[in-house]
């Protein structure tokens, strides 16, 4: 029986910054080339790997082959990418390549789980997300899909298949050295506390943000423990003010649903807690933990869409925009989806477009680069 959670599971962001971080933010949309990296990394530092843990934000197609219906793996997905649908939950590129390249690691991050996925693809990097999961194990149990837990299993196995591959020196150089993303939560917000009946009767707000911090914060000593030493961790983004969000929670006027923002700022500031109370525990040479504030940023892209180029920021671009993700938003939408997903802040109920992405993701790596150093 499909839950009607798992269809909202898709979204995962997958969390005030002043006028010059706007300015910034407006810099990055008309001058960044993006065929290239545009980081300057600090004097003999290289990264040699990215790798990446999370939701439909940074799944690159893990769930391609999972029984279950948060997936992406057909058109309109990828109607704009190389290739064409590969599982990403986005029209093109999503965040984790976007990483990459700004890295100057390399264009796309696969997905661990693909058939294809190469040695040269497990050294560089990969990505273990899983569309509909979060930090809250509930949430992926709900939607069928692999839990943070579970995605820490498969490192574990990239790990022993790099080193029976490279050897053991080389494989911990690439895992000290690496970048970490971890992006995920929005699926406990707006799926496990609002929709089921599970966690809302029991916790409030703040306790509830408690509850899943304390799984954040077990899931980043787990990583630690397996010599991640820079990891940056993705806040929540204003979830209530995603199409699909404001279609179920935001009345006739389809406003933001604020409980659900409501939450998510709650659970961004115990994230930003758990990472400060951290930095004080993982004590080893090189470590750097960066919480990455994505909240007022994609805001900023909602509330002023023209300011960045865009003409629509309350519905998405696949079907009628209104509420269509993952499995329904197939190939019986495109009759109705825009032409031009560049115009729109989300592609589709859930998932910011990729001209969304390329514009939030450099700036904010760039406004935290000497942390990860």
């Amino acid at each position: 029986m499909m839950f009607l959670s798992q269809f909202q599971a898709l979204f995962p962001f997958p969390s005030c910054f002043s006028r010059t971080f706007v300015f910034l933010v407006f810099v990055v949309l008309y001058c960044h080339d993006d065929s290239e990296a545009v980081l300057v990394l600090p004097k003999n530092e290289t990264i040699p790997a990215v790798f990446v843990f999370g939701d439909s934000i940074v799944d690159p197609g893990n769930n391609n082959n999972l029984p279950t219906i948060a997936k992406g793996n057909f058109l309109p997905y990828g109607r704009d990418f190389k290739g064409g649908p590969s599982g990403r939950f986005s029209n093109g590129k999503v965040p984790s390549d976007l990483i990459a390249e700004e890295f100057g690691v390399k264009d796309l991050v696969p997905a661990y789980l693909d058939p294809k996925v190469t040695l040269k693809d497990l050294l560089t990097g990969v990505s273990f997300a899983s569309g509909a999961a979060g930090y809250d194990p509930l949430t992926a149990k709900t939607a069928n899909v692999i839990s943070m837990s579970g995605q820490l299993e498969l490192f574990k196995e990239c790990i022993k298949k790099i080193e029976a591959a490279v050897g053991e020196e080389r494989t911990a150089t690439i895992v000290s050295k690496a970048i970490y993303i971890v992006c995920t939560g929005s699926n406990d917000v707006s799926n496990t506390y609002f929709l089921t009946p599970f966690r809302r009767p029991h916790y409030d707000i703040n306790a509830y943000s408690d509850f899943v911090a304390g799984y954040a914060s077990q899931f980043l000593q787990d990583l630690y423990g397996l010599g991640a030493r820079r990891i940056g961790l993705l806040g929540l983004p204003p979830i209530g003010c995603v199409p699909s969000q404001r279609t179920l929670g935001g009345g006739k006027n389809r406003d933001c649903y604020e409980a659900e923002n409501q939450l998510a700022s709650a659970y961004n500031a115990k994230l930003s807690g758990v990472i400060d109370n951290l930095k004080t525990v993982f004590t080893l040479p090189g470590t750097k933990l960066i919480f990455l504030d994505i909240y007022y940023p994609l805001l900023s892209l909602i509330e002023n869409p023209g300011k960045y180029g865009f003409e629509v920021a309350t519905v998405g671009c696949c079907g009628t925009g209104l509420i269509e993700a993952s499995v329904f938003c197939n190939p019986a939408s495109i009759p109705l989806s825009c032409k031009d997903a560049s115009k729109y802040v989300f592609w589709d109920g859930y998932h910011p477009s990729e001209k969304a992405y390329k514009i939030l993701t450099p700036s904010i790596i760039n406004m935290h680069l000497k942390e990860f150093f």
